[in-house]
């Protein structure tokens, strides 16, 4: 028997309907603790449905996918890669998507917007299509912490580098009013745009139903926000029927496995692409589950699984997946370093950033060749920030006493004993500026730009993907330039796939 009667025996002959449920959750990196991997077990991943639905749309066997299209934890971002990966998918085979409602009493435009990468969108009688947007919100502790007796001292580079205001500010400033509104907006522009785009509308009817919603189920239907109006089984009793497939045919898209798949283990050794991912804030050393419970991504070994792929001959281009909202300044110039040397020996690194790949995220990013960056990624945040929270109005409430004793000038710059001195200050003030002009120098150099253009687009703000690709901060919009679901074969995160 050869290894075709043995793949055919493996994979059958009979046709197939995939089935994508977004209730159950879609895994964009593994789990953190046994509880959430138990939680997780029956969830797709996201490496795995980039692979089987890329490879399902050529077996003959798989005549389309259905999906279950509600409001899920799955970020805006990574929901926008699976509905890339959906309308992908559709361009060759049949796709459609479902939902009891695109949200109740809760926005459901990220929802909404997968289902409309599907060729036909079926919605319950008793449901309705809630797109209205999104809010984003400021809240500012400083008030709080200072009847605890808590003041917060932080400097920062430049205006937009607005995270410490959550704790040092008393009023939500100009600035980050005006970056907020503009995320936001950029934002809904995107998705409204894919939108109007995959229902063949235009963008001016899909704002309006944004500023109308709740749409009910017939008005929707009429506005050509929808096609049907059922119930789950009646949806897919249609669909099957016009398909020409039983309801036994029905599989989960991650379990989906074809003869193609199985005979890669029977290829000869072939050149590889790495993929390396970097997620959570970026530490000095090896990293750690914080104090928080929030990721750390260790620069020491983020290091050693870019030196394994410049080292590894078969490997010829690197993706370097990143999902982090910064971190030390040190740490991230460091994982660069590693990046540069990749380019530097012909070994092409393209960055993939997730939901966020900003301040430390994006310096990590930015000596890449190419950056991709979905329309909703956070991005940018080029600046620096540091402080500290003065507790000595804290031990004072509490009638404790704290005596310091510093040997040295600047011993206890840091200290939250006490508030900064001028001197202090100024210590503080010399460090934002040379980690500025180190970030933004770096980055004008990496994105090949004149440095005050680049400048410009810096000073701490963070931007949507879609707004940094018009900046010229990252290369492309879209999803995964190299998708692998491949066991690790290098210490931590790395794994590689065939070129």
């Amino acid at each position: 028997m050869g290894i075709s009667d043995i793949l055919s025996k493996v994979t059958g002959d009979k046709p197939i309907v995939l089935e994508l449920d977004m209730a159950r959750g879609v895994l964009a990196a593994r789990p953190s603790n046994p509880l959430q991997a138990l939680q997780l077990i029956n969830s797709a991943t996201l490496s795995g449905l980039r692979d089987h639905l890329r490879v399902a749309a050529d077996d003959e066997r798989v005549v389309g996918l259905i999906v279950h299209a509600v409001p899920t934890s799955v970020t805006l971002a990574h929901a926008e890669e699976v509905a890339g990966l959906v309308e992908e998918f559709g361009t060759k085979k049949k796709t459609m998507a479902w939902a009891e409602s695109f949200g109740e009493l809760t926005s459901g435009l990220g929802a909404y917007h997968l289902a409309t990468a599907a060729q036909e969108i079926w919605l319950q009688p008793t449901g309705a299509v809630c797109i209205e947007g999104i809010e984003l919100s400021v809240t500012l502790l400083k008030g709080l912490l200072n009847k605890v007796g808590v003041e917060p001292q932080f400097g920062q580079r430049y205006e937009y580098k607005t995270a410490a205001n959550t704790y040092a500010a008393d009023h939500v400033t100009e600035p980050q009013r005006e970056m907020t509104t503009r995320l936001g907006q950029s934002i809904v522009e995107s998705l409204v745009g894919d939108i109007a785009r995959r229902r063949s509308l235009s963008a001016d009817a899909v704002w309006e139903a944004v500023n109308d919603s709740p749409i009910e189920p017939e008005r929707a239907k009429d506005l050509g926000l929808i096609d049907h109006i059922g119930y789950r089984d009646e949806a897919y009793t249609s669909v099957l029927t016009a398909w020409g497939v039983e309801p036994e045919s029905l599989l989960f898209a991650q379990r989906y496995s074809n003869k193609a798949e199985l005979a890669k283990k029977f290829r000869p050794k072939q050149p590889k692409i790495a993929l390396v991912q970097l997620r959570g804030a970026i530490v000095t050393g090896r990293g750690a589950r914080s104090v928080t419970g929030g990721q750390q991504a260790g620069a020491d070994v983020v290091d050693e699984q870019l030196r394994a792929a410049l080292r590894d001959d078969d490997v010829k281009a690197v993706v370097f997946s990143v999902d982090s909202p910064g971190g030390s300044a040190v740490a991230s110039d460091f994982i660069r370093r590693s990046v540069l040397r990749l380019k530097e020996a012909g070994k092409p690194v393209v960055a993939h950033m997730e939901s966020v790949a900003a301040s430390g995220g994006y310096y990590v990013s930015m000596g890449a060749n190419e950056i991709v960056a979905q329309a909703t990624t956070l991005t940018g945040s080029i600046g620096v920030l540091a402080g500290k929270m003065v507790t000595a109005g804290l031990y004072d409430k509490l009638g404790l006493i704290r005596e310091t004793v510093d040997i040295g000038a600047a011993a206890g710059t840091f200290s939250s004993a006490h508030e900064f001195s001028e001197a202090d200050w100024e210590r503080l003030n010399r460090f934002l500026d040379r980690v500025y002009l180190d970030f933004t120098t770096f980055a004008a150099a990496d994105r090949g730009m004149a440095y005050d253009d680049l400048e410009r687009l810096a000073r701490g703000r963070v931007w949507t993907g879609a707004d940094a690709k018009e900046g010229g901060l990252v290369d492309h919009i879209g999803g995964s330039a190299s998708p692998s679901s491949a066991p690790p074969r290098w210490p931590g995160s790395t794994s590689t796939r065939s070129a």
